[in-house]
């Protein structure tokens, strides 16, 4: 298994097996420097958008890296996308819904200042916030080996979500709805995944968020966490769409 490293300044759409492409930089350094990577070891460079360059290294140095291509693996964009707008949680509740949906497969991240969340992202910790789960995100695609980089809006509010959201189909993760998310029946829309903070959406926001088009449903009988929630979510919904 080849291990992936990113770099999203190269340009790799029109690279062809024979090529040779530079690595450099931290990500260099790192492979290098880090993980030990040495000649004559197959490894993977991917851009973030689609395209992935395998093959066997055939130099280093301190910050830079050789990769002689011997195979080329470009992946069409997801259609629909599954978009995760993950709560802001205590602890550390929140990153690893966003590591394990990266994982997972999800196209898009949206950090949600819900009405329960203890944790606050205001002035610069929005910034300082959106930083960390864009780091989280990047390193849970290098260790899955995927061909696109999920982005990390800013911050949002209640209130802009469906705004933010641009005409996606919201699906509210809640208990007590009568329909269950294994019947959804997709119909060409981005899918985007609501969940709620400790304790879940708060009745206003419910209320709020169904009159602006949201659809609740239920993952099962038992109540998960909300690192775990997002998560399931889009593993049903890897198997309802033909991903897996």
């Amino acid at each position: 298994m080849s291990h992936l490293y990113l770099d999203e300044s190269l340009d790799l759409a029109a690279v062809a097996p024979g090529a040779v492409v530079e690595l450099a930089g931290d990500e260099a350094r790192h492979a290098v420097t880090v993980s030990r990577v040495r000649p004559g070891e197959r490894i993977a460079i991917g851009d973030g958008r689609g395209t992935l360059v395998h093959g066997v290294v055939a130099s280093t140095g301190p910050r830079e890296l050789a990769l002689e291509v011997d195979e080329v693996v470009v992946e069409p964009a997801a259609s629909p996308r599954l978009i995760l707008v993950q709560a802001l949680a205590k602890g550390d509740r929140d990153e690893l819904a966003v590591q394990a949906a990266t994982e997972l497969g999800v196209d898009a991240v949206v950090p949600w200042q819900a009405s329960r969340s203890v944790s606050r992202w205001e002035g610069p910790k929005a910034e300082k916030g959106r930083l960390r789960w864009a780091s989280i995100v990047r390193e849970a695609v290098k260790q899955s080996i995927r061909a696109w980089l999920p982005p990390v809006a800013s911050v949002t509010a209640t209130a802009a979500l469906p705004a933010a959201l641009g005409g996606s189909r919201m699906l509210l993760l809640e208990p007590t709805a009568t329909i269950a998310l294994t019947e959804l029946r997709p119909d060409g829309r981005d899918l985007a995944l609501v969940v709620g903070p400790e304790g879940g959406i708060a009745p206003a926001e419910l209320e709020r968020l169904v009159a602006a088009g949201a659809e609740p449903v239920r993952l099962g009988a038992s109540v998960l966490r909300t690192s775990t929630a997002g998560p399931a979510a889009i593993a049903v919904l890897n198997a309802t769409l033909g991903r897996w």
